[in-house]
């Protein structure tokens, strides 16, 4: 009986010891833009709203998070516990185009959503015609 259970014990250690674990250095991220603005898409599921820290320092944005360890104890039987909060920051640089005064962020569904407004000099103008006098 004790051999089943020592081999038992060893299947299951083999099995759980062996997953893969994925360490993500900084989100994904999609960059587009529009006529008048640009966005930036940014992975990040697991978070909520008031765990990023979002700021622009001369003409560069950075997006961290800002976890806090729970203090609160569980005692649930688990034999392996893999959820955790890890922190990243991801910086990006910045065109002058930028109204760096306008950004705002939104966060769903796992996404959180940047979008950057262009200075008024920057965007795109229509064709003017100018008469000769």
């Amino acid at each position: 009986m004790k051999t089943l259970v020592r081999n038992y014990d060893s299947l299951f250690n083999e099995f759980f010891n062996n997953l893969p674990v994925s360490a993500a250095v900084s989100p994904s991220a999609n960059i587009k833009e529009t006529e008048n603005a640009y966005a930036i898409e940014l992975a990040i599921p697991g978070f909520t709203k008031d765990n990023f820290k979002i700021e622009v320092h001369d003409r560069t944005l950075n997006v961290s998070s800002v976890s806090q360890a729970d203090s609160e104890e569980k005692k649930e039987n688990y034999i392996r516990k893999e959820f955790s909060y890890n922190s990243f920051s991801r910086s990006f640089r910045l065109p002058r185009a930028v109204d760096t005064d306008q950004i705002s962020a939104t966060y769903e569904n796992g996404v959180l959503n940047l979008e950057l407004p262009k200075k008024e000099e920057a965007k795109v103008k229509e064709p003017r015609l100018i008469s000769v006098n």
